[in-house]
Parts: structure tokens; sequence; C-alpha cells
């Protein structure tokens, strides 16, 4: 499920659960590094409160954004299929509706910036994926998008710490301007 502030202004949308982080603990980013370095983040920008300890029962809160995921299963070797990132894209579609509140979204990694353009039923070439990329999506949210803040991105620099606090910081002020 999705885990946040049910009044989000920030929608942080990943690819899928890890295998063993979200899929085994419930929560998304929970129990891998990426979490590490996305709830660090969000908690040093006030986006969220309390002790992240990787356990769903750690008592962390989101103050203003909720995190979710494009495709909702695990899948082999952290790569969905067409046919998943299309079944699950009903479920993205009804949480971003629910988000009445939501000015910005925040993709991490590729195939959730080309979900949530799907999501508001434009076609991939309407924007192209890169790192801070900002789209206006109809309704006048924004889209920005990064590189997933997994493991393997920060371990190659494709990431760095530095880049990931920059668009989160970016994001949040698409948010609550």
């Amino acid at each position: 499920p999705s885990f946040g502030d049910a009044k989000a202004r920030l929608l942080i949308v990943g690819l899928a659960p890890g295998r063993g982080g979200a899929n085994r603990t419930g929560r998304p980013f929970t129990g891998d590094y990426a979490g590490d370095l996305l709830y660090g983040t969000l908690k040093k920008l006030g986006l969220a409160e309390g002790e992240y300890r990787a356990d769903p029962k750690d008592g962390l809160k989101l103050r203003g954004a909720m995190i979710t995921n494009a495709v909702r299963c695990a899948p082999p070797e952290n790569k969905p299929t067409p046919a998943e990132i299309t079944t699950c894209r009903p479920f993205l579609s009804a949480r971003i509706e629910a988000l009445s509140k939501a000015h910005a979204m925040l993709a991490l990694g590729s195939i959730a910036h080309e979900s949530v353009l799907r999501a508001f039923a434009l076609k991939p070439t309407f924007s192209k994926f890169g790192h801070g990329v900002e789209t206006e999506l109809p309704g006048g949210q924004i889209l920005i998008s990064s590189y997933n803040c997994s493991r393997y991105n920060t371990q190659t620099r494709r990431l760095t710490t530095e880049m990931f606090e920059t668009v989160m910081t970016r994001a949040k002020e698409l948010a609550f301007t």
C-alpha cells in the first residue's frame, strides 16, 4: 500500500516494492538502502518525523507527502514487464485522484515517470525522462523526475546524495507554493 499523509501535497512515485524491503515489510522503500536515503532526506526537509528504523512499526510519519509505487508487485530482477506496468496503472491513477491537494509528483526513475504521464493519459513522448526534468501536467500539477535512489544508482554515482537532496528540495518547493 501507499504510505504517508492522506492530505499530501507531494506524491513520490517509486518503481515497485523491493523483494527484501517493501515486499517483506509492507511499507514502500522500507528495509532497503533506497529507503535509508529517501526517508533520511524526507526527514531532513521536514517532510517526515520520528525515527526511521526500516520497520513499519517504527513510528515514522510523513507530513505533507505520500509514497506509492507505479507497480504493486515485486517483479523478478526488479524489472517489471509492460503488462505488469499496465495492469498496475489503475492503482496509481486512483492514488493520484485521491490526493486532491497534491500539487507536485516526484517520479523516481523512468518507469515511474512514464507511469505518471500515462496516468494523465499522456504519451511518454510528452516529456522525456531526465534527472531534474520538470513537466507541467493537465490540471496544473508538476511532475519532477529523479534517478531512483537505489543502491545501484548511488554506488555508480549516477545519483549522489547531494543530487537527490537538490531534486527533493525542488519537489518540496513545487508542492508547497
